[in-house]
């Protein structure tokens, strides 16, 4: 639930739920597997979905002084996306989806672990996506908690759970766009992570971007990358212009197959990538035998490289963390981009649009920019 956190947490307040009676399981880690799943695991090849059995065992088995009354867990349907009515649909995916029935069998294969510890599951279909729908969707399930619950607070508290992760959004891209006002007014290099949101999750990503900020690289995330028409105008002007695109968050042009919400948005941060000039290189997270990532290495790859932007890419993520072979490439892309960041700005500079609402400009001198374009790897 890591894009949809804060939805859960506006929702469950407007309903009265203090902020410390909600507990969430700790971030996903190998003692958590070994420790809490206990043989109630799944055989799915999906790395998240397979976490999901360490956290379930967690909040179950938490002591009496601490123990849970609900385990809520969601089916989700479709997410909210700033892609939503420029792409075909917002769809999440389907395994993940359907990860909380899934993983739910684990625990009734011997015994009922919910009944046993009084624990009610409630585990609702819920398409974020269709914010109008929520309320009818949500209603029947948190009867099962809220038993006097009518629809229409039901239909309120929806409307602040959007507000609360509006907000959280909100913050999350200002906060980019600093960064990268930051990077042009120095010409400094910074790092966009494309990867799904459960990535951000310091188990399932291994924290990668932590250790690259330890050497000096400002990171943003393409979910959280910042939104405000004027520099989006300006990312895309000659897409506009020239008729490539229909809008700025239009990802026809590389990928006309766009259902899925979460595939959206890495095409679209490629896309971004390729074309801001302090954004010197690229993180590509997926997990191993991921099928909805599989088909997007490669656009990927070359829309981002084929603008002189680095490309590095962990796209076998799992849940042993290959410390050393992870430190090694860390280091490596520190030293490539020590080396080659400050002609990819320029060369990137160079082509950008004129009016760059940072203040700054394409750069001038023909002679620099050809010197940046020879000097950047292919």
């Amino acid at each position: 639930m890591w894009s949809t956190h804060q939805f859960w947490v506006g929702l469950f307040g407007a309903l009265g739920v203090e902020g410390r009676k909600l507990v969430f399981s700790s971030d996903t880690s190998e003692e958590q597997s070994r420790q809490f799943a206990k043989g109630r695991g799944t055989v799915d090849c999906c790395y998240p979905v397979k976490c999901m059995s360490g956290h379930y065992g967690e909040l179950v088995a938490r002591d009496k002084h601490r123990k849970i009354d609900v385990l809520f867990s969601p089916m989700i349907a479709s997410l909210p996306s700033f892609l939503k009515g420029h792409v075909v649909d917002n769809l999440a995916c389907p395994r993940v989806m359907a990860g909380p029935e899934n993983i739910k069998s684990g625990f009734l294969k011997e015994n009922d672990a919910f009944k046993e510890r009084s624990i009610r599951y409630v585990t609702p279909l819920v398409s974020l996506a269709d914010a109008p729908l929520v309320p009818k969707q949500l209603h029947p399930h948190l009867k099962e908690i809220f038993p006097e619950l009518g629809l229409e607070e039901t239909k309120e508290a929806v409307r602040q759970g959007f507000e609360a992760l509006e907000a959280f959004n909100t913050q999350a891209r200002r906060r980019g766009r600093a960064v990268l006002e930051h990077c042009a007014a120095e010409d400094r290099p910074c790092l966009l992570v494309i990867a799904r949101p459960y990535h951000m999750d310091p188990g399932i990503g291994h924290e990668i971007e932590v250790d690259l900020q330890a050497f000096g690289y400002p990171v943003l995330w393409a979910q959280y990358f910042p939104t405000d028409p004027d520099l989006l105008e300006w990312i895309f002007a000659a897409d506009l212009k020239a008729g490539r695109i229909r809008s700025t968050f239009d990802v026809a042009d590389v990928w006309p197959s766009s259902y899925s919400a979460n595939t959206n948005e890495i095409l679209w941060g490629a896309k971004v990538a390729a074309r801001v000039p302090w954004v010197a290189g690229v993180i590509r997270l997926a997990s191993y035998e991921c099928g909805m990532d599989q088909p997007t290495y490669t656009p990927v790859q070359q829309i981002v490289e084929r603008s002189g932007t680095l490309f590095f890419s962990f796209q076998e993520l799992d849940s042993t963390k290959p410390a050393g072979s992870v430190k090694i490439r860390v280091e490596t892309i520190a030293h490539y981009l020590q080396k080659y960041a400050a002609e990819i700005i320029a060369k990137k500079k160079a082509v950008a649009a004129p009016g760059c609402p940072f203040g700054t400009s394409p750069t001038e001198n023909s002679a620099a920019a050809e010197a940046a374009s020879a000097a950047a790897p292919a």
